[in-house]
């Protein structure tokens, strides 16, 4: 059994920026799995631009942003066993893996899990119909064209308007493809505001609301859809039903935090976020295992990802090196407005914390309160707010002093 001071599965852009941040903080002795040939993750086929303005000050593609991590990992000569697949981790920090050499068993005085997400599939759904050539998901699309230059289909239908379907509407009309339509079961669609503008405005694709796919017609290869509006209870109204003839329907419905570890290793799971309940400083309920990135909750900026993730390394270094956090917890809770706050609990009062949200429905300007209870401890306004839009608020250190009970955070629609 091999040991480390610190083991990171998984080599996304959240691994990458863990890792990093942990070796700078004074802990060189971290190493990184991945089970994929190469450290960059999803980022390496999503090569549209748009990442990195937050972050870096300047506009990358996503493997331009994955290469910059990459070369920081090699510039620390931080171990990277990749193509090797973490089957197991233990209370006790024990990382099982397993690669083209065996089976691994790697010692750990701290985790960090940041195995991303996967899409959900056409199984999830319930569509009925047949099963012919002619289905994706999103990303299994976006791999085969950007990353394997196959063209997946010459009309295509798009259920669900998340960040991914909208860049693939725009990716297979810039690949001569006709997009026939984008349909969200939701009254609003649940990307970035510039990828609705960039991606269907500016190429005239159509955006139906509150609309999904009924059924799949094809025997060897898909034919066309079924699609219906639905209710506000999201059930199909029969005499909106229409045909729309297609090759191919790609399916952006959702993405789903890989906890799979998470759960055998018996961390707590928040059911609103699907990723583990965590502290300030990204660790969760147990001990010495940290989570971070899209396994810890779905975002839709890479910044934030590395954000996150040098917390977590941060964090991990502080316990390698014994700097526990203070015993004494205080909870944080979504009011008024919104669906969810991370972290679940704050334990330092030493220094500034950022809160990640998202809010229930769209908004127009709104103003965002964070509360104890009694004393008022942030506030924030925006013009709008959606649920496709993380919101980052920041309490100052001086506030959390003073903070006695339940943080709560809620939003009012002001003039």
């Amino acid at each position: 059994m091999k040991k480390h001071d610190i083991v990171v599965i998984g080599g996304g852009p959240a691994g990458m920026a863990a890792a990093v941040a942990a070796y700078d903080a004074g802990c060189t002795d971290v190493v990184i799995l991945d089970r994929e040939p190469q450290l960059g993750g999803i980022l390496l086929q999503c090569i549209h631009n748009g990442f990195g303005l937050h972050k870096l000050g300047q506009e990358l593609t996503g493997p331009e942003y994955a290469a910059v991590y990459a070369h920081k990992v090699a510039q620390r000569n931080i171990p990277v066993y990749t193509e090797t697949t973490v089957t197991g981790v233990s209370q006790d920090r024990v990382v099982t893996a397993q690669n083209r050499d065996g089976i691994l068993k790697l010692q750990a005085k701290a985790v960090i899990l940041a195995m991303g997400c996967r899409e959900r599939s056409r199984g999830a759904l319930n569509i009925c119909g047949s099963r012919p050539a002619g289905v994706y998901s999103a990303g299994t699309a976006q791999k085969l064209v950007n990353c394997m230059g196959y063209q997946v289909g010459k009309r295509v239908v798009i259920l669900g308007s998340g960040d991914i379907g909208l860049i693939m509407a725009r990716r297979m009309s810039l690949e001569g493809a006709k997009v026939e339509a984008v349909c969200e079961v939701m009254p609003y669609s649940g990307g970035l505001t510039r990828n609705i503008v960039q991606c269907l405005e500016d190429f005239n694709i159509p955006l139906y609301l509150s609309t999904t796919v009924v059924q799949i017609h094809g025997d060897r290869r898909l034919e066309g859809v079924t699609v219906a509006q639905v209710d506000e209870h999201r059930q199909p109204i029969g005499k909106t039903k229409r045909f729309i003839p297609c090759d191919t329907l790609l399916l952006s419905v959702g993405l789903i935090p890989e906890n799979e570890l998470t759960r055998t290793a018996g961390i707590p799971i928040d059911p609103i976020t699907n990723g583990a309940r965590v502290d300030e400083n990204c660790q969760t309920q147990i001990p010495g295992i940290f989570a971070c990135g899209n396994v810890l909750q779905v975002h839709d900026l890479v910044d934030y990802v590395s954000e996150e993730a040098e917390c977590a390394g941060l964090g991990a270094v502080k316990f390698v090196k014994g700097q526990a956090a203070c015993k004494v917890a205080i909870a944080t809770r979504p009011g008024n407005g919104v669906r969810y706050v991370l972290p679940q609990t704050i334990h330092t009062r030493a220094t500034d914390v950022s809160l990640f949200l998202r809010v229930t429905q769209p908004f127009g300007k709104v103003k965002f309160t964070v509360t104890d209870g009694e004393t008022v401890l942030a506030t924030a306004k925006r013009l709008k707010a959606a649920p496709g839009e993380m919101e980052k608020l920041t309490i100052k250190k001086e506030q959390l002093q003073t903070a006695k009970g339940p943080i709560t955070v809620s939003l009012e629609e002001v003039e």
